[in-house]
């Protein structure tokens, strides 16, 4: 763990939190629980260069939650792979920064947002990067409740067949989705035990503690045989208290009182 990560996560929350504000738009919640994750990847694991984000040797990240992409769009333009002024055109008219991730974006792999279809291209660009023998590493983040689509299944008995070792599937286990708890909605429980009889090798993680995050990262980057699986155990709408464990924070935008609330909490 590195102290710029966690310095990282503070300013990706504030930017964040910026974002979805001005623009009046959703997602806040989605997009906070994974924010540590992100600091973690950019800042420790990924080996990729933000002046080069098309080299062919880079690792790939691919975000399958796209409707989360505020926060993915923060961390790309703090660590430089866009100019952070764009970020002031998120979700006009006219601007590359689309509500949903969009690979025309420097640093998007692809674009997502109908869930259910990142892991399937993930292993795909695994397998290539086998066949190609090529070094990269390919990880993958998903929401909880994204794993009620059955395409996922699909990726997950596939990756484990073709011993893709070089791909990390990474769930933000936050057990809120769209409309209710995942547990009452579509429970996943015991979704460790699922994943192992898949065989995948599977960590268990506080998804907010940079340390436990950045040792998984590693862990799964010298994988011998198997694919990993991160099940990374977070808060919707972490960082703000109002926000925490909130359903609402699905949908709603915060209103310029909220919003102040929210930055002094994020700021400290």
């Amino acid at each position: 763990m590195s102290v710029s990560s966690v310095s990282l996560s503070r300013l990706i929350r504030e930017t964040t939190l910026q974002l979805v504000f001005e623009a009046k738009a959703s997602h806040i919640g989605g997009a906070l629980s994974m924010v540590d994750i992100l600091a973690v990847l950019y800042e420790e694991v990924l080996q990729i260069d933000p002046r080069q984000p098309q080299s062919p040797e880079r690792d790939r990240f691919l975000l399958s939650k796209g409707h989360a992409c505020t926060s993915l769009y923060s961390t790309l333009a703090i660590k430089g792979f866009f100019d952070l002024n764009e970020l002031k055109t998120y979700s006009a008219n006219g601007s590359r920064l689309l509500s949903h991730t969009s690979h025309k974006v420097p640093g998007i792999e692809l674009s997502t947002g109908s869930l259910g279809h990142a892991l399937s291209v993930s292993c795909g660009l695994a397998l290539a990067a086998k066949r190609k023998r090529k070094a990269f590493h390919t990880f993958c983040l998903v929401s909880d409740g994204e794993l009620n689509e059955g395409s996922n299944w699909e990726g997950i008995l596939f990756a484990p067949h073709h011993k893709l070792n070089n791909l990390t599937l990474i769930v933000d286990f936050n057990k809120i989705q769209s409309f209710g708890t995942v547990e009452e909605v579509l429970n996943l429980d015991p979704l460790t035990s699922k994943f192992e009889a898949f065989g995948w090798n599977v960590v268990d993680i506080d998804g907010h503690n940079h340390e436990e995050i950045y040792l998984a990262l590693v862990k799964a980057k010298s994988s011998a045989d198997k694919p990993t699986v991160i099940v990374a155990n977070t808060v919707k709408g972490k960082g703000v208290s109002f926000m925490e464990n909130r359903l609402l924070w699905h949908y709603k935008s915060p209103s310029q009182d909220e919003y102040n609330l929210a930055l002094k909490e994020i700021k400290g």
